[in-house]
């Protein structure tokens, strides 16, 4: 936020006081009433906001923990000819849901700050301008035909969870499992769609805008009035110490917006920024976990920090 703009309205409110003998100040008092009354307003909102991330980040913890379950309950449930591709087969089709998952997730809003990663500048992870790439990613774990059945769907992920459920069906009536185990690997595709749903609704539903917006026209006032309150307070001082004033509303001023903009950019933890849930970090451990499970080759690295931040 421009604080400097508030800085030059004391600096001219101080020039004006000390120099052309204008004085013209607003009491303290209740400015200060209206500034904790914001720092209130703004805690709500950073607390509210914080429970929006830190809710997505146990949700795919659960996504982490159920993934190693699903993984390890396909190894030693799948018994049967053919059982080695069969399991790589049931553990690539779960990696391809979760890349198509987090690359949905990644996708704009409106209300999300898009303009912070479309041009790259902070987090070039996934967005309008990599969508192209989903496919590409998803031949890495899934057949061609496969592919391109889901390009019709409106939401990949949830198509390719039903085509895992359909599938472990067919693997069941073919004799790779009885029906307890069955029943076991159903479960945690339901713990999935679990999952993904939960991780939905964050994303689809904002952050309330009277919340939201309110805080920061708030901010605005108390800023606004602030240069006129603190020169109630610095008005009788003399020298240089008259003219810390400016420096005192700078530093209040970027405390205040400093705290709306922390909240403002923990509303939404999965709008592509450094600020968000790494979900692609985190995709990644589970897919190197899943596939050292089944004795895979060529597994990935871990994808390294960023400017010290996970993507």
């Amino acid at each position: 936020m421009a604080i400097h703009y508030w800085v030059f309205l004391c600096f001219g409110t101080c020039t004006a006081h000390a120099i052309l003998d204008i004085h013209f100040a607003l009491p303290w008092q209740p400015i200060s009433v209206i500034g904790i009354a914001v720092a209130f307003y703004l805690g709500f909102k950073n607390n509210s906001s914080y429970d929006r991330t830190w809710e997505a980040r146990k949700i795919w913890g659960g996504i982490v923990n159920d993934s190693r379950s699903f993984a390890a309950q396909v190894i030693s449930f799948v018994q049967g000819e053919n059982a080695d591709a069969v399991k790589k087969e049931l553990i690539y089709r779960h990696i391809a849901w979760l890349t198509a998952l987090r690359y949905q997730l990644r996708l704009s809003r409106e209300w999300e700050h898009t303009e912070d990663r479309v041009k790259g500048k902070f987090a070039p992870t996934i967005c309008e301008e990599y969508i192209e790439n989903l496919d590409s990613d998803l031949l890495k774990y899934l057949n061609q035909d496969e592919v391109k059945g889901y390009e019709a769907n409106a939401n990949t992920a949830t198509q390719i969870l039903a085509t895992q459920s359909k599938r472990l069906q067919e693997l069941k009536d073919q004799g790779f499992f009885e029906d307890f185990r069955h029943m076991e690997l159903v479960h945690l595709i339901s713990s999935f769609y679990d999952g993904q749903g939960k991780s939905e609704r964050i994303k689809n539903f904002p952050f309330p805008r009277q919340y939201a917006s309110t805080a920061l026209w708030l901010t605005f006032v108390f800023c606004g009035l602030l240069p006129f309150g603190i020169m109630d307070v610095f008005h009788d001082m003399s020298g240089a110490a008259f003219w810390v004033c400016p420096f005192i509303v700078g530093l209040v001023t970027w405390i205040f917006f400093l705290m709306e903009k922390i909240g403002d950019y923990s509303e939404n933890p999965f709008e592509g920024t450094y600020n968000d849930v790494p979900i692609t970090t985190i995709s990644r451990g589970i897919e190197i976990d899943m596939r050292e499970m089944i004795n895979d080759t060529d597994i990935p690295k871990p994808i390294p920090s960023e400017n010290g931040f996970s993507l």
